[in-house]
């Protein structure tokens, strides 16, 4: 993996937790999602996300906590998108919706950009680790 795809990923993944905060504190403002302390968990979710390309960096777990964060983030935009993630189809009835479903889709892109670029890092792990081991490793 280059050093270009390591910041890409990693301003991809960024990216995406901003607009999932973006995305989730509308939901919050209009009444869709609860802003009580029961939501201590999403911020946990946010943290471990961030954790990711930011702490862990060119480790495996790095990569696949970006991995997995890139799947969530699609996650959420595919939940709005099928139309269980509309509540009720409420969202249409407020001010303010292109707001809504521009973080969304926005946050799936770049959410699923990062987990592409952390796979390939998984990849080139793997590569790299077969080829101390003595095996053959391809090359990138």
């Amino acid at each position: 993996m280059t050093i270009k795809d390591k910041a890409i990923m990693t301003i991809a993944s960024v990216l995406s937790t901003l607009l999932f905060v973006f995305h989730w504190s509308d939901e919050i403002s209009r009444g869709l999602e609860p802003g009580t302390l029961q939501a201590a968990g999403g911020i946990a979710i946010l943290v471990v996300w961030l954790s990711g390309p930011l702490v862990l960096g060119d480790r495996r777990s790095g990569y696949i906590v970006t991995l997995v964060g890139g799947i969530f983030g699609l996650g959420v935009l595919l939940l709005h998108m099928s139309g269980r993630g509309l509540v009720g189809g409420r969202i249409a009835n407020t001010s303010g919706q292109f707001f809504w479903v521009w973080t969304a889709i926005t946050m799936g892109v770049s959410s699923t950009i990062a987990g592409i670029l952390a796979a390939r890092g998984l990849w080139s792990l793997r590569s790299r680790s077969k080829g101390a081991s003595g095996e053959f490793a391809t090359s990138n």
